[in-house]
């Protein structure tokens, strides 16, 4: 069956008061939640309707959780189990997670901790659904660029500003971290526009020094400069008539900002060393991942510069914040590189899916696209699993990451947080697990002896999926 829209949620549980109070805890949530009374009225209400998530008592009068969670995975493996009890035990635990319950709530418990455990049962839930459906879709989902696949607010909002400006000849200036496509939603703008029979330039002003860049861009007259054996003509001249994308826009000196300036205002230049004015007619897309406001008030960019060039500008969301948007771009390349290499991949395992949803992608979409083309190489089975991707199996490779050297001073501040912030997982999981192996995976306590309130020490458990282990 095909889930609606709004998912519906399955409490059971022999108590009253207790499925009132968790239908209550829920109204806050979109979701419809219903209750049943026993095993076999949730049965019988599963039959009728799709449940995205049932969350059962583990001992009841008439069936129990354990066979609920049984007939459930028998019947629909999507719906997701989580298994509550007043009976708390480790072996009880572990007997339900091997039968394939997605978490083991305790009794009691806070509405914080029950909306937590819904919430993250949902997520699963549609992750689900979403790997599932993405591994049976046989075409590349279409648009206008391959790092505009998704359907997340942020980056339906990128593609309905690059589907207004592309037929326009305005000026677009395009802001995102390194690795967010840039320069392919520049190709995407010029792809759609009246221009697309036409060149494409694209040019890295970071690579090139002021008087380098000058040259190339406008031209040079001969004996401009030593060396300067006969003319030259820029890439202004021979982008008549199509697009010329100028990346990292702010490593250009002030200088060449002047001239540059003088060519949006009319289209016009002059070679270096030359003495006659050329007028072309070429579209210009900037890019950046700077603060170009900051560079103003500190002075490495000129002010008139900076509203001459902003006219268009569209921000690309980093991968992080576009999370739902991360399986459809996967598997894009899983099947690009599949059927380059001759492979027959078909998907992504449920690990693999978590893996790389919950990494935070600090080189986003061109990090991604590396990840996938490597597991693609490694992989030798249907499916890619956690195995293939080595740099997500503990929340990035820490050793990895360290061997990546920045090529700018932007580039090292994010890999020091990237780095930072990895460490400190790492700590905090270890923290936890030898917490629990001390005090024989009692949470309680573990959290009493570490200093932690029991809430807080869950949580933590939570964010790592730390959960009682298969052996007692």
């Amino acid at each position: 069956m095909t889930p609606d829209p709004i998912p519906r949620i399955l409490i059971i549980d022999d108590e009253l008061p207790i499925c009132r109070n968790c239908i209550k805890i829920l109204s806050g949530m979109t979701c419809e939640a219903e209750y049943a009374l026993n095993g076999y009225d949730a049965l019988k209400m599963m039959e009728k309707k799709a449940f995205a998530v049932v969350v059962t008592d583990l001992k009841m009068s008439r069936l129990g959780g354990m066979e609920v969670l049984r007939r459930v995975k028998e019947q629909d493996t999507e719906t997701i189990v989580v298994v509550m009890t007043g009976f708390a035990t480790v072996s009880s635990a572990v007997e339900v997670m091997k039968m394939g319950a997605f978490d083991y709530l305790p009794k009691p418990f806070t509405p914080q901790e029950f909306r937590a455990v819904v919430a993250q049962a949902l997520s699963q839930n549609e992750l689900r659904r979403q790997n599932q459906q993405l591994m049976h879709e046989r075409e590349h989902p279409k648009s206008i660029s391959h790092q505009l696949i998704g359907t997340s607010p942020r980056i339906k909002k990128v593609i309905s500003m690059v589907q207004k400006v592309a037929p326009t000849d305005s000026t677009v200036l395009l802001h995102g971290e390194s690795g967010t496509g840039k320069e392919l939603i520049a190709r995407a703008v010029h792809a759609n526009s009246n221009r697309k029979d036409k060149v494409f330039f694209a040019v890295d002003c970071g690579t090139l020094s002021g008087n380098l860049l000058e040259s190339e861009l406008f031209g040079h007259a001969k004996g401009a400069f030593t060396g300067a054996h006969k003319d030259k003509p820029g890439i202004f001249k021979l982008a008549h008539q199509g697009t010329v994308f100028l990346d990292e826009i702010s490593n250009v000196g002030l200088e060449v900002q002047s001239k540059l300036l003088r060519f949006l205002e009319a289209r016009e230049f002059l070679p270096v060393g030359g003495t006659d004015i050329q007028k072309v007619d070429v579209r210009l897309i900037f890019a950046t991942n700077r603060n170009l406001e900051d560079m103003v008030a500190e002075g490495f960019l000129r002010e008139d510069f900076y509203y001459r060039i902003f006219v268009y500008p569209i921000n690309l969301p980093p991968l992080k914040e576009r999370k739902m948007d991360i399986l459809p771009i996967a598997y894009y390349f899983l099947k690009q590189f599949s059927q380059n290499m001759g492979k027959q991949i078909s998907g992504f395992d449920d690990q693999a899916v978590s893996g790389l949803t919950e990494y935070s992608w600090p080189g986003n979409v061109r990090q991604l696209k590396n990840v996938v083309e490597r597991a693609v190489i490694l992989c030798e089975k249907e499916e890619v699993t956690l195995k293939e991707l080595p740099l997500l199996g503990e929340a990035g490779d820490l050793e990895q990451m360290i061997e990546n050297i920045p090529a700018t001073n932007e580039e090292l501040k994010k890999i020091k947080k990237e780095i930072r912030r990895k460490a400190i997982q790492k700590v905090e999981k270890n923290f936890i697990l030898n917490a629990l192996a001390r005090n024989n995976w009692n949470v309680t306590q573990a959290s009493r002896e570490t200093g932690l309130q029991r809430t807080n020490f869950q949580s933590l458990m939570k964010k790592y999926g730390i959960r009682r282990p298969e052996k007692a």
